[in-house]
């Protein structure tokens, strides 16, 4: 799954064959995989209707399915009182996820925490702006909903730090954060400057589960 440019220009080793000419070679790519339809989700107004929202401005964080995230949730709500001074009726929902008590949380009143959000891409369209980690699924729904975005890599996490964040650059999608370097008052400029952004992100390929299924059926010759 994903495109010939998701895998490094580079060789394996030490007299072995390019990685990416190898792969090209071997594979075949199918493009990216979703749950959904993004051509569905580009009226913001219905999403938000449908789940519940209403016409202020929405920033939705979230961290996955991990309980490693903690702490940029907890960031995310200390710039919440701040931005609010410019954006006085800004909605900001922190989703814990399965692994991470909402309970556990030390965020200011008014802010939404929910845990484990069942369809959270819908909760994504239907956002002025997204706060997330540098996880694959999470950062592409984005891409493909076309929704402004920061992201927090994970330090020393190979795979967020180099292949999805390599990715996003060269989608032109989200912008890069680091969570060493982020303050609540920077976070919450950031927040700002971005917030209901119009984005022109180019199209991505995410007919990936269509593909697969034809060459599934292909090989078996059905």
């Amino acid at each position: 799954m994903g495109e010939p440019r998701d895998i490094p220009d580079g060789k394996l080793g030490f007299l072995l064959p390019n990685r990416r000419e190898y792969a090209r070679a071997n594979l075949k790519f199918v493009g990216y995989v979703l749950r959904f339809d993004p051509a569905e989700y580009t009226d913001k107004t219905e999403v938000r209707a449908k789940l519940g929202y209403g016409e202020e401005p929405l920033v939705v964080c979230a961290i996955g399915g991990t309980s490693i995230g903690r702490e940029l949730l907890e960031l995310c709500g200390r710039a919440y009182p701040i931005i609010r001074k410019t954006i006085p009726n800004l909605r900001m929902v922190l989703v814990c996820g399965p692994r991470l008590a909402p309970e556990s949380l030390d965020v200011p009143k008014g802010v939404d925490i929910r845990g484990y959000v069942p369809r959270l891409y819908e909760h994504l369209a239907a956002s002025d702006l997204a706060i997330v980690q540098g996880g694959g699924t999470t950062t592409l729904e984005l891409t493909a909903l076309k929704r402004p975005f920061l992201y927090f890599p994970l330090g020393q996490h190979f795979e967020q730090q180099v292949h999805v964040a390599g990715r996003l650059a060269r989608h032109k999608a989200g912008i890069r954060m680091s969570y060493s370097e982020t303050t609540p008052v920077t976070l919450a400029e950031k927040v700002i400057s971005n917030l209901g952004k119009k984005v022109s992100y180019p199209p991505i390929p995410t007919d990936g589960a269509q593909k697969a299924a034809e060459l599934i059926h292909e090989l078996l010759g059905c």
